[in-house]
């Protein structure tokens, strides 16, 4: 009997596609090997998979172990700093199941920029232990490692992202509010506002991948923000604008001018926004 393709596309999409995403931080990437995972499928009998999920998570898992290793060198020489690419929709839009998806798991910005500092065994590890529950025995040998390993592997990323995972989830009209004041500052050059909704240690970060003028470092503190903004906030060209966006399941804006687009995304602890993530890279920049 043929495998009911469809049916498995519908049910497994939103689960693959986040496993590929947190482990490879790039949207076009992960839809390539959900879409290259499926299109493999065709033509397999329905009981070759006994287990269609735990089959499919293996398949999407081995490619982005591939893919990780084969794109080690070109992220080590990546100009300025690595963000992930943001999964972007309309700002209205509340139907589209990744985006609810990525919400419900907590997939933020600040998610995958974390998942990015560990190697990528350690990625993987903590990824098939924590979201899919496997045994060690079964990620030891996805991975290549001892059993023993793997659970030393795990505990030591665990601790890493540890921190970020303790924070509690922010509501979203809190969100939506200091969103919302963030854009009208930078549309009414007000810096005063801006700096009153960011943390002492607020950190800015920007990628532009060389291929756009951005920081090619993170910029940290009020002071150095303050001060980036007070420079750069009165040279915006009269066709500056900013629109609404769903980014990772979270408010999100994106902002245009002088041909160029950027996707800014925001971690917010304590009613204040502790992080700013603007991807203008124009290879992660895809909107709806």
């Amino acid at each position: 009997m043929r495998l009911e393709i469809e049916s498995y596309y519908q049910s497994y999409k939103p689960l693959l596609f986040s496993l590929a995403y947190r482990m490879l931080g790039s949207v076009s990437d992960a839809e390539d090997i959900v879409q290259d995972v499926f299109l493999t499928l065709d033509g397999l009998a329905e009981e070759e998979i006994r287990q269609p999920k735990s089959y499919l998570c293996k398949m999407v898992t081995n490619r982005c172990i591939d893919h990780l290793r084969s794109a080690a060198n070109q992220r080590e020489t990546y100009m300025g700093t690595w963000l992930p690419e943001p999964y972007v929709t309309a700002s209205d839009d509340h139907n589209d199941p990744i985006q609810r998806y990525l919400r419900k798991e907590e997939i933020s910005t600040a998610y995958l920029f974390l998942m990015e500092q560990l190697t990528w065994v350690e990625r993987v590890v903590f990824l098939l232990r924590e979201v899919l529950q496997y045994d060690y025995e079964v990620i030891a040998e996805i991975v290549g490692k001892s059993r023993v390993n793997c659970r030393q592997i795990y505990h030591r990323a665990k601790k890493s992202v540890g921190d970020l995972r303790d924070k509690k989830v922010i509501p979203e009209e809190e969100t939506a509010e200091l969103v919302t004041k963030f854009a009208e500052s930078l549309l009414t050059g007000n810096v005063q506002q801006l700096l009153g909704i960011l943390s002492e240690d607020a950190i800015l970060y920007s990628d532009g991948g060389g291929k756009v003028q951005a920081a090619l470092r993170p910029i940290q503190g009020l002071e150095r923000i303050s001060s980036f903004f007070q420079f750069t906030l009165p040279k915006l060209p009269a066709d500056f604008s900013i629109r609404f966006y769903r980014v990772n399941g979270q408010m999100g804006l994106v902002t245009t001018y002088n041909g160029a687009t950027a996707v800014i995304s925001f971690e917010i602890q304590d009613n204040q926004i502790q992080s700013i993530y603007g991807v203008a890279n124009p290879d992660k920049v895809k909107l709806p």
